[in-house]
């Protein structure tokens, strides 16, 4: 495609970096409090009294009212632009965590802070995706997408970190104030929007296709599956013997290890004319071998899981994101929103049913739990792929 105005030249080089930065941090600024709240669990429920299926309940709060608000989201953000939602985003995401840090005295209102944030993780993970999709050029939407989407295992690294550094030296909620800190510390690098009435009248055509809702449906599995490693990891380490402070590092070892692959995918994405979906399939094929391996007793399986849980099993979402938009470019922010419904409900149901499952059975049969699903989730994308070849991709 050529430009037909020469003089807007300057600013479209230097916008897609911005988008991308900005994508990247707000990313990190909306999802960090639930990832908090799982790397910090072991010294949270002794002062707020919960066990791993409370846990479980409380993330699973999170990304139950983060499910609901998407669609309402994808609108909202195709309506008044990025700039406008991703401010609200990070401004309710830092006042949920300084609220968490200074009120939260009890179980119950925890679940209501959570609830609170939920609402800023759909804000911010669908106005980044717009950003993306306006500011990106085509060829680099798939590394965009991949460096975007690295940004939520950027924030289970900082949560594992934040086990050793502030949890175990200055106490839990201090590691609440310092997020919250870096989440406002973002606001400056969100580029200024007016209001952007959508003025087309057609909504992304065939946008909630049968392929799109196996799509979300795959989704729901693979992240309810995968959403266990952050949220359990820490606790079921020290729950096998090992220390709180090696639990964090191990955590933080698979979100560095999902960082690259999540960026390594992107890349390649853009090298790709299409099969986007059928490699889903293969990361969460190999994924779920992954998590079948944390079930198995010694450290050497646990390292191993760990490494291809989070390296491959959880390394798709940017590679979804960029495949739907690629099939609805005219209103990237709704049709992802429908998937992205999907990736929430995971979060918000695999908590809900893994956490008490743990408490009841153990650790290792909920990890073999959430491997089977991972790997159903792994025969639905390759379904999808059939129902989708039947539509044309939009580059």
């Amino acid at each position: 495609m050529t430009h037909t105005a020469p003089s807007r030249a300057p600013e479209t080089a230097t916008r897609p970096v911005r988008a991308a930065t900005t994508a990247v941090a707000v990313t990190i600024a909306c999802v960090l409090p639930v990832f908090l709240v799982g790397g910090l669990a072991v010294q949270m429920r002794d002062e707020l009294g919960f066990n791993p299926a409370g846990l479980g309940i409380a993330v699973a709060v999170y990304f139950g009212v983060g499910a609901l608000a998407s669609v309402p989201s994808g609108a909202l953000v195709e309506r008044w632009g990025g700039g406008v939602v991703t401010r609200a985003g990070i401004l309710i995401s830092a006042g949920s965590m300084l609220a968490v840090a200074t009120l939260a005295r009890s179980y119950p209102m925890l679940l209501v802070l959570l609830a609170v944030a939920g609402t800023a993780n759909a804000l911010g993970q669908l106005s980044s995706n717009l950003l993306l999709a306006r500011h990106v050029p085509a060829r680099r939407q798939g590394l965009s997408f991949g460096v975007k989407q690295a940004a939520i295992p950027v924030s289970t690294l900082l949560a594992g970190a934040a086990v050793p550094t502030l949890a175990l030296t200055v106490g839990w909620r201090w590691a609440f104030v310092a997020a919250a800190g870096a989440a406002l510390a973002t606001l400056p690098l969100v580029p200024s929007e007016g209001p952007q009435p959508v003025h087309r009248s057609n909504r992304p055509a065939g946008s909630a296709t049968v392929g799109l809702v196996v799509v979300g449906v795959a989704a729901t599995l693979a992240a309810g599956a995968a959403g266990a490693l952050g949220t359990f990891l820490v606790d079921a380490s020290v729950d096998r013997g090992l220390g709180p402070a090696f639990a964090g590092l191990m955590l933080t070892l698979g979100s560095a290890v999902c960082v690259g692959a999540r960026i390594g995918i992107g890349w390649l994405a853009d090298r790709r004319s299409g099969g986007h979906v059928t490699v889903i399939a293969g990361l969460l094929a190999v994924g779920a071998l992954g998590l079948g391996l944390l079930a198995v007793a010694g450290p050497g399986a646990l390292v191993v899981g760990v490494l291809l849980g989070f390296g491959l099993g959880w390394s798709w979402p940017g590679l979804m994101n960029f495949a739907v938009v690629r099939l609805h470019p005219q209103a990237p922010a709704a049709a992802t929103s429908i998937t992205q419904t999907g990736v929430y409900a995971g979060g918000c149901l695999g908590p809900l049913a893994l956490g008490p499952l743990a408490a009841a059975t153990g650790y290792p049969v909920m990890w073999l739990t959430a491997a089977a699903a991972m790997l159903t989730a792994a025969a639905l994308m390759l379904t999808a792929t059939r129902l989708l070849s039947a539509r044309p991709a939009s580059a």
